[in-house]
């Protein structure tokens, strides 16, 4: 299972479409939040997409009606995705954690920080693909996959 993960793409649809269109052929595609004005404007556009994609409200959706997190299970594994405002990431991933593990998920997705992370700590596999239109770690713009098989996962973090 090939998923795709995108955040805070803050209007930028080009940065959505450059992603999803030359990684079309993905199981899930998930944007973390801060975008979901152009991915309802990439979705309006490529109708194909739409069953594959899941998204979580970010701090700067305004007025969404996007959930703030959800479970997704993924072979042998559940991921937990959320932009993670509500959660403090900026901060700590203490809290994002402990209500990652209390669901049984062993993968967890976050955003809002706009930078790049990437870690395996106690079994649990952490993403942050980092910012898609507006980095703030000197980076290029990113995005993240996971390859989900029976025999692991794989995590890496891309330039858009």
């Amino acid at each position: 299972m090939r998923i795709i993960v995108i955040s805070d793409t803050h209007g930028s649809y080009s940065a959505i479409e450059s992603v999803f269109i030359r990684n079309s052929d993905a199981d899930w595609f998930i944007h973390l939040g801060d975008g979901e004005s152009e991915l309802d404007r990439f979705v309006t556009s490529h109708k194909e997409f739409a069953p594959r994609i899941i998204h979580v409200a970010g701090n700067c959706d305004y007025d969404s009606l996007s959930p703030d997190h959800f479970i997704l299970p993924a072979v042998e594994h559940k991921i937990f995705a959320a932009h993670g405002h509500k959660f403090g990431v900026r901060s700590s991933l203490q809290h994002l954690k402990l209500v990652a593990k209390e669901n049984g998920c062993d993968i967890i997705l976050f955003g809002h920080t706009h930078e790049r992370f990437m870690s395996y700590e106690d079994g649990i596999w952490l993403l942050n693909p980092g910012s898609a239109a507006c980095p703030r770690d000197e980076k290029y713009p990113s995005f993240g996959t996971i390859d989900v098989s029976e025999y692991g996962v794989l995590v890496n973090i891309a330039d858009v």
